[in-house]
């Protein structure tokens, strides 16, 4: 993802409530089971149909083998120009289908339901990914001058974020969602070194920083609007970066986390370079070294690199022997919690006059890496639901 430059020491990426009725790792426990009683067709199973509400929920669950290939397919500079041919272009590169398809719902001047890019989504026969983007503004490294968390907290948003989870659950489409993407970059409004930092004694518990603690809050706050709006059929997913940047104390994923009544997988961006001579490191080093921080947060939720690629010319090695390693490593059982790896397909010209190229086909070998590594039935395109009945 397009992001500010920052130090290449910040490396790795680009750029509750309501208790469940059962535990997640028992829920689906129970699911596989029960799935593998069942005919082929359950591993399968089609988006609902429109219906009133209150419905049951839908819910995405891990594979039962390997793990879910996805990937932002290029929707050009601002992320949500989403078309299904860029859906298929990137499909046949890569010579095989996405599970899910990722793009951004910036909310600029006003927030409204992305209707006719989660239509062109399902339509295609994909899941639509909406990253819900709270930036008034392209700027990056600081605040945004209308989305504040405190702001979100205070409910000043609450009747469109209403209506937006209301559009959403009309919509009759099963959604994964993010809030607050990378959220321990702060090239992002949403981080807490713009909503308070390491400071503690501006918000709620004196003994966690302010920051961090109020985007957990304001987390919570969309998900209970959406809960109480009868949006059951979201996923909700957070997303934190492969290395918190800044390097201070409070500005971790755990502070960050909303908790696992609020959060149904989380997931992490990984980065090998993204200009050229810059090298951050091997995909399997930078997931190694964040992988147990993702697991400390919960011990059952599923884990997905929600974002991952390189730019060409990375100052160590190729971009094609990046990528060759990192699937290759993805496929080993090394990351037992990894179900799903979302690829960020996409290029864009820097300050400086050059262009950081992540796209797969942005060289033959790049192309024939992903392609033969995406191959095998590992990675399947076929997500697995789970209905969960709300009173």
């Amino acid at each position: 993802m397009r992001h500010a430059r920052r130090p290449a020491a910040g490396q790795g990426g680009s750029a509750g409530g309501r208790q469940r009725e059962l535990s997640g790792l028992l829920v689906m426990i129970a699911f596989w089971l029960s799935a593998l009683l069942a005919p082929s067709e359950a591993f399968a199973t089609p988006e609902p149909p429109v219906r009133s509400a209150p419905s049951p929920g839908v819910k995405l669950l891990p594979p039962l083998h390997g793990m879910y290939h996805a990937a932002y397919p290029d929707f050009v500079g601002s992320e949500d120009k989403v078309s299904a041919a860029r859906i298929r272009s990137f499909e046949r590169l890569a010579g095989k289908r996405l599970a899910w398809v990722y793009f951004s719902d910036n909310w600029m001047d006003r927030i409204r339901f992305p209707a006719r890019n989660v239509r062109i989504i399902h339509e295609a026969g994909r899941v639509p990914f909406v990253r819900l983007m709270a930036r008034s503004t392209w700027r990056s490294g600081g605040p945004d001058p209308l989305y504040t968390m405190d702001r979100i907290l205070d409910g000043e948003f609450d009747v469109e974020l209403t209506a937006w989870f209301e559009d959403a659950r009309d919509a009759g489409v099963s959604l994964l969602v993010e809030f607050g993407t990378e959220v321990d970059g702060d090239w992002f409004p949403w981080n807490g070194r713009w909503n308070g930092g390491g400071v503690t004694t501006g918000y709620g518990d004196p003994a966690l920083a302010d920051g961090p603690e109020r985007f957990r809050d304001a987390y919570r706050h969309l998900v209970d609007l959406a809960r109480t709006a009868g949006a059951h059929d979201l996923t909700w997913f957070f997303h934190v970066n492969g290395d918190s940047w800044r390097r201070e104390a409070w500005n971790v994923p755990a502070a960050y986390y909303p908790g696992d009544d609020y959060v149904d997988w989380i997931g992490v961006s990984i980065y090998g370079n993204q200009a050229p001579g810059e090298y951050y490191g091997g995909f399997r080093r930078l997931l190694d070294r964040v992988y147990p921080r993702l697991c400390a947060l919960s011990p059952d939720k599923p884990l997905a690199v929600l974002e991952w690629g390189i730019s060409q010319r990375p100052g160590r090695g190729t971009k094609a022997g990046w990528i060759r390693d990192a699937l290759r490593a993805l496929r080993s059982g090394r990351w037992s919690r990894i179900k799903a790896a979302s690829y960020w397909h996409e290029d864009w010209p820097e300050a400086d006059g050059s262009v950081t190229d992540l796209r797969i086909d942005s060289s033959r070998g790049a192309a024939r890496a992903y392609r033969r590594g995406v191959a095998p039935r590992f990675f399947t395109a076929r997500p697995v639901w789970l209905t969960q009945r709300h009173r």
